[in-house]
């Protein structure tokens, strides 16, 4: 099944000259969304747990938690999760946003596959990385839906494996 055919692209959003993926025809389709699920499960080895980035990550997270019947933690921006939390500040084009896991969510040793929808530059997931290391937690690997290849992302990664269902070329 051609994945690509189920990306959408939207010119000019959320701001003029800007060419948005939407991944909402793939997750619509329940076919290349179980599809899109099974490739991401078999791209890696079962992890100890799965660490989803709000908020498109969870739409991923979640099935492949299920699927390998493992326990899925949220990476949350700041201040949406309650107790005490571990936090990252990490950088935007203009100006900061900080993530934050629960202090108690992973346990030294464990293997942890970070799930997102999208790798663009890479700073939501590098800061996630940063998390689950702090926890003591070890990062196996990373799993995009969508790679925007050209911005820096997978080298922000490196030297964490990255694993992506599809890659679009972007100039900037």
């Amino acid at each position: 099944m051609d994945l690509t055919r189920f990306i959408r692209d939207v010119p000019d959003f959320p701001k003029q000259g800007i060419l948005f993926k939407d991944i909402t025809p793939l997750i619509h389709d329940p076919s290349a969304f179980r599809e899109s699920i099974r490739r991401l499960a078999e791209s890696v080895a079962k992890p100890d747990v799965v660490v989803a980035i709000e908020s498109r990550g969870f739409l991923f997270g979640a099935p492949l938690a299920q699927l390998w019947d493992i326990p899925l933690v949220p990476a949350r921006k700041f201040g949406k999760l309650p107790g005490k939390t571990v936090r990252q500040v990490y950088s935007l084009e203009y100006g900061e946003d900080t993530l934050e896991l629960h202090a108690d969510a992973l346990q030294p040793g464990q293997r942890v596959v970070i799930v997102d929808d999208l790798l663009a530059t890479g700073g939501t997931a590098a800061a996630t990385v940063a998390l689950v290391r702090q926890l003591g937690a070890e990062v196996v690997a990373t799993l995009f839906v969508v790679e925007l290849e050209g911005l820096g992302g997978r080298a922000r990664l490196a030297p964490t494996p990255v694993h992506v269902l599809m890659t679009f070329e972007v100039h900037e």
